[in-house]
This record gives structure tokens, sequence and C-alpha cells, in this order.
């Protein structure tokens, strides 16, 4: 997924009930760091309940802004932290992440064995799923005719549509995108094909209505747009409004993204970090974010206590483990991240 998230996403709950706090870690004993409305709204209160643990949550609103504290601080003042595996992955190059100890989280058992050979962390390591997707077309298959079944259709898309496109703007999706459409992977480092990808979603920009990270299943719901680039829990919500709208993996392929928990090695509570984890695995607390903010996540039993009118309701929830992993996952892509924002730059400023 992933920049703020989901990725940037949806507020499911009144998480002012819940004591969060957006200035930052305070004197709790126990601090985890997590996107607003990610988990229910009471999970560090019964947390604390179920285990003695005194903690508090705060909220970040994006992988960047945290990543931005915890390489300052050197991951003082967190202890359990949210961040997509790329992010996790740089935290670990930093030696800033703890192992995982996995016998202090004993429901890591729960995770799908798909789920504990993630290339990013193969065994859980360092990070611990806690949920994952893939992004795709969303349409409105009522006013899209023929049904979409290509990245091209979205960069290039059938004049009845152009106009009513919209892109992910952040920069690993909107290159993404212009990748897969070639048929390149999406952890692309050669600067040639990704100044031929930008070049491509220059062009593509003439026919877009916009980039659009966050109100895009809004216009698909209005009309104002009939295809757009999406998340696929973020498709899940225009689904719930209209019925008529669809999610498809384009036959190229696309990415798998993946949330994850670490622990920080300046934690001075890494066993009650490890049990917040654990807390987190445990099948009806997990289960919570696939029922509320409509994303799979990696937790065998969890998922098979949904209801099955869910996957009915919104098909890319009855997605196998085997076939998501099946996907590219978005990796860490180094000093190429530099060149990845100025061709974003570029490709958003030009006219």
């Amino acid at each position: 997924m992933t920049q703020q998230t989901p990725h940037f996403r949806l507020l499911l709950a009144g998480v002012a009930a819940a004591g969060l706090s957006a200035a930052g870690p305070a004197s709790a004993e126990l601090v985890i760091s997590n996107w607003d409305g990610y988990m229910a709204p009471d999970a560090v209160t019964a947390f604390s309940s179920e285990t003695g643990e005194a903690a508090e949550m705060v909220v970040h609103a994006t992988n960047e802004e945290i990543m931005g504290k915890l390489i300052a601080s050197g991951g003082a003042g967190y202890d359990v932290v949210f961040v997509s595996s790329p992010f996790a992955e740089v935290l670990h190059n930093l030696d800033l992440l703890e192992p995982i100890d996995a016998g202090k989280v004993p429901n890591l058992a729960n995770l799908y064995p798909e789920a504990a050979a993630l290339p990013h962390d193969p065994g859980n390591s360092f990070s611990v799923p806690y949920a994952w997707g893939t992004t795709g077309l969303c349409y409105r298959s009522d006013l899209v005719s023929p049904e979409p079944t290509s990245w091209n259709d979205l960069l290039h898309p059938a004049e009845a549509q152009a106009g009513k496109v919209t892109l992910l703007g952040t920069d690993r999706w909107l290159l993404a995108a212009g990748f897969l459409a070639k048929g390149y992977s999406v952890n692309e480092t050669d600067q040639a094909k990704l100044d031929e990808v930008e070049a491509d979603l220059i062009e593509a920009k003439k026919t877009m209505l916009a980039f659009d990270d966050t109100t895009f299943y809004s216009k698909l719901v209005s009309g104002e747009a009939t295809l757009v680039h999406a998340w696929d829990g973020w498709c899940n919500y225009g689904i719930a409004e209209n019925p008529d709208i669809k999610f498809m993996i384009p036959s190229e392929g696309s990415d798998l993204w993946v949330d994850t928990m670490v622990v920080m090695k300046a934690s001075e509570n890494k066993d009650g970090a490890f049990k917040f984890i654990n807390y987190i695995l445990d099948a009806k607390n997990h289960a919570w974010a696939a029922e509320n903010i409509l994303y799979k996540v990696p937790n065998k039993p969890a998922m098979e206590s949904l209801s099955p009118d869910m996957a009915g309701a919104f098909p890319n929830m009855g997605m196998a483990p085997a076939d998501l992993v099946a996907l590219e996952q978005l990796r860490d892509v180094g000093e190429a991240s530099r060149a990845y924002a100025k061709a974003v730059s570029a490709i958003k400023a030009a006219q």
C-alpha cells in the first residue's frame, strides 16, 4: 500500500474516543505509532486491560512522516511502529529494528505460510505483516465497455473514457502503473526504462482527470470518473456504495504491498512490544481490520472467521494468498528512490 494508509486510509471509527494523539509520543510505558483508523479504536485500551501493560497510540499520516522521526531519533520514544514493507527494509538496514522474538509472539502461527516467506523479510526476522493487498483498475462496469484488461486501458484510454480517468500520484504506484504497462518490474532501477516510463506517463496525463490518492472512489460513485487506479481496499469503499463498481488486476500483473509491524531497537519495553504484536495477531483482533477497513490480513484464522458474504460483496477480499504473493512485492529501491521522485515531479509539472 503505502503513503497515508490505507494507504492512505479511511478513518472508519471514532478514533478520538480511543485517546489517540498526533502530537508525538508522551510518557506512556509502551508507545505504538500507526495510521488513523487502521486498527480497532479500543485496541490499545483493551490490550492494556488484558495484559496490564500501560500503552498509548500516536498517529502518523504517512510513511515518510514517521520515517523522518525515527531516523532523527534513532527510534527512541517508540516501541511498535506500523510501516509499509519498503520502509521496514530501510529501518532494518539502518540497524534500527529489534529482531522479532518468535518465542514471545506465539500468534505468529496464525499467519499464512506465504506471509512468513515474503521477499523483503523471509521468516519475519524483523517485521510482522499486518495487512496486504494489491493495486489495479477500479471502474464503473455500467459505464465502461468493453471492460478493461490492461494497464494501457488506463494510460491510453478509449475516447469515451478520456477525461474520466485518475491515477494514484504517490511515487511508487504512479511509476508502477507505467512500469507494468511496459512489462517492467515495479522495482525497476534502470534509468533508461525510467525515462521511457516518465515520457509515457507525461503523455498519459493528457487524457487524465486527475492524480488522486484519496477521493478517486468517490469520483467513481458520482460518475465524474469511470476508470481509476486504485488500491484494492479503497476500491471496496466504492463497491460498498455502488455494486456496479468492479476491481480487476490487469493482465500484465500488479504489485503486492504489505504493511508491517516492527519493534524499535531503542525500545525500553521490548517484551511489551512483542505482547502487543501478539495481541494484534489474535484472530478475533486481527479480523477487525478485514471487517472494518476492507483490506485483506495475512492471518489465516482471522480471514476464515469472516462472513462468506464479505467475499461475495467484495470479490477481491477472497483473493487467495498464493495468488496475492505471486505478484511482485514493492521493495526498497535504495538510491533509485531519488530518481523516482525526480521523475514523478517532472510528470506532475508537465503541461
